[in-house]
């Protein structure tokens, strides 16, 4: 069933609310667009969706049309009122208050393989991917809408790498399929964003059990990043310089290098000489 978008300025009104800014609250009404990121999730009529940040309801409404279930995690309890009003014709939608951060995917979902649709602010970018990636429930696809610099970034290749492009690559091919104006958002944000698709790999780059080592490793390497990796790695990882230089040697990685221009795999085979040296040094790393 085709219905008209939602009247998002008329909503708000009518509930007493106004966006908080504090959250990021840019309301997403194009419905051109909205069309563009639920097909962008190729949802399968089978298919479980988490939807995280549902707003108002807008995008909700078009996942709910195509998916069995769609569960939307909405931090702001204010907006809730509103969701049940807007989705009051879906009964496959279940509506949960709180943070994703603090849910358990895995209870979340029936079964590993659902998608993902986000709404995010950059802060908590890394922390949604990781703490949805290290489930024991995986989804398949994961689609992000975020401003656009910030999936710029997260497309970045050798040479100008990031912190935040690491944190997506290793879990994942990326993609943009849309970027949008400032002017589909109520009210318009300052910034244009895109729509980032991100493709699951079967397993992560890094094998889960150096995953841990890895975020601490690309942590360490961003620390300062006009240093080069001899000084960012011993004062990330509270070791000495020249300790700091032998790992990265037996990487075949120059000291001098900064962490922007390493590639994955480069840093996969750091992460297995740290790995290494963490084994035979348990008494002095820290």
């Amino acid at each position: 069933m085709n219905e008209p978008g939602l009247p998002v300025a008329q909503l708000l009104r009518q509930f007493g609310l106004r966006p908080d800014k504090r959250l990021g609250q840019n309301f997403l009404h194009d419905e051109h667009t909205l069309t563009r990121i639920a097909a962008a999730a190729d949802i399968r009529p089978e298919d479980e969706v988490l939807e995280i940040g549902p707003g108002l309801g807008a995008l909700t409404r078009h996942l709910a049309r195509a998916a069995r279930t769609v569960t939307a995690v909405e931090l702001d309890a204010r907006l809730l009122p509103v969701l049940q009003h807007t989705l009051a014709g879906y009964d496959n939608v279940r509506l949960i208050q709180g943070d994703i951060l603090q849910q358990n995917p895995a209870a979340l979902m029936e079964q590993a393989g659902y998608l993902v649709v986000a709404n995010i602010p950059y802060y908590i970018t890394s922390a949604i991917l990781r703490h949805l990636l290290e489930a024991p429930k995986k989804p398949r696809r994961m689609v992000l809408t975020m401003q656009r610099e910030v999936a710029e970034r997260v497309l970045a290749r050798d040479g100008k790498m990031s912190l935040l492009a690491l944190s997506v690559q290793v879990y994942g091919q990326a993609r943009v399929i849309a970027r949008i104006p400032a002017g589909a958002f109520y009210p318009p944000p300052k910034v244009d964003s895109a729509v980032l698709a991100l493709d699951l790999y079967p397993q992560p780059r890094i094998p889960a059990r150096q995953l841990d080592l890895f975020f601490r490793l690309i942590k360490a390497g961003f620390s300062q990043k006009r240093k080069n990796l001899r000084n960012t790695l011993s004062t990330g990882l509270g070791i000495s310089r020249n300790q700091a230089v032998a790992l990265l040697e037996a990487a075949d990685i120059a000291p001098q290098r900064r962490a922007e221009t390493l590639s994955l795999d480069e840093w996969q085979a750091l992460v297995s000489r740290y790995a290494d040296w963490l084994a035979t040094n348990s008494d002095t790393a820290t």
